[in-house]
Order: structure tokens, then C-alpha cells, then sequence
């Protein structure tokens, strides 16, 4: 079969209007209720309001679609069996938020990061794009950044940095999974931007 040749050229960037699909006021998703909400999505939710004590308005979101609320909920479960520390973790999936340019994810991670009494150094410097003021974490940010930046792709000495400072090549797989987790809700928001949760 052949393909036809398709030019860069043939393409035009979306224009900052065009990337603001939908507002908050607007949405293409609303938040839905446990009574609203699609009849296989109800457990999923009680099942977070129940964890949490609350919904998020992401979560709310997601659950539009029962198939990819509990896919984004499974992600998120295995991503919590990693071996990064909770600290480290809200640190990858801010990271990630602050990189796609995500405000309802970035807040809502420097949220938990605090209440993970995550240094508020650590988590301006994330927001600022500006070096970690903790070695460890400046490696492990900085191979995020780069990821999401550079769509996957990762110079060497960024991942000889991140081994240097005490993590393991396996660990890179691991950031993998937050990426992909963030990247979910990061597009979902951008596509239909989530109100922030009171």
C-alpha cells in the first residue's frame, strides 16, 4: 500500500484561539454527579469520593466516559505502585502539568505536594521552570521536563544525571507512566478546561 507524501509545509500551527477549544464557561465536558453521571461510572466515583472525601472536577470529567475513567483510574493505581517516594511522584506528575501547560493538574498537584510537606522551593522552582534547589529532585525534574519537551526523547547525560543521583535505569520506565498519566488529563483539559476544585 502507499502512502501519500504528506509536507510539514501543508500543515498550519493552531493559532492560540484555535487551542482554547472549549472554556470553563463553555466546556465540551461538564463535571457530572454520582447521580448524573453514566450508570457504569457511579462505583468508580463512589469509590473516589469515598478515598478522597470529595470528587475532582477532573475526575468528575472523566467520568462522561465510564471506558476512560477507569482506564485513567487503573494508570493511576499502577503508577502509585512505583518505587518513587509520594513526594517524588507529585513531583513527576507536576512536573509533567507545568511542561503541557496544565492549570488545573499543576495546581492541584502542588496541592497534594504540599500537603506532602514538599519544600515550597521545590514546588516554585517546578512552576518557574527554573532549577530544583534539591539535587536529587533537579535530575528527576529536569528528565521529565525533557521527556515531555522533547516528546520522549532524552539526551544521554540527562539520564546519566538522573542515574548519578541516585536512581535507578528502571525508574525511567516509571516516569513513563506519569507522563502517560498526565498526558491524559493535561489534553483532556485542554480540550475542555476543568474548573479548579474549591
Amino acid at each position: 500500500m502507499k502512502y501519500p507524501i504528506v509536507l510539514c509545509s501543508d500543515f498550519e500551527p493552531l493559532s492560540q484561539k484555535e487551542k482554547n477549544v472549549s472554556s470553563t464557561e463553555n466546556p465540551l465536558f461538564a463535571p457530572v454527579t454520582i447521580a448524573t453521571a453514566p450508570e457504569a461510572s457511579k462505583p468508580m466515583l463512589e469509590k473516589v469520593r469515598k478515598s478522597l472525601g470529595f470528587i475532582p472536577n477532573l475526575i468528575a470529567i472523566f467520568a462522561n466516559n465510564p471506558t476512560v475513567l477507569e482506564g485513567y483510574l487503573a494508570l493511576g493505581g499502577v503508577f502509585e505502585k512505583t518505587s518513587f517516594s509520594s513526594r517524588e511522584r507529585q513531583i513527576i506528575l507536576l512536573a509533567a502539568s507545568v511542561e503541557n501547560n496544565c492549570s488545573y493538574c499543576a495546581a492541584a498537584h502542588s496541592a497534594i505536594a504540599k500537603s506532602l510537606l514538599t519544600p515550597p522551593g521545590v514546588i516554585a522552582a517546578v512552576h518557574a521552570n527554573t532549577q530544583v534547589p534539591d539535587a536529587k529532585l533537579n535530575a528527576l525534574v529536569s528528565l521529565v521536563r525533557e521527556l515531555v519537551r522533547e516528546r520522549g526523547y532524552a539526551k544521554p547525560k540527562t539520564i546519566q544525571k538522573f542515574l548519578t543521583a541516585g536512581y535507578k535505569k528502571e525508574q525511567v520506565m516509571e516516569i513513563l507512566l506519569g507522563i502517560a498519566l498526565k498526558t491524559i488529563s493535561n489534553y483532556l483539559d485542554h480540550i475542555s478546561p476543568t474548573p479548579l476544585d474549591p
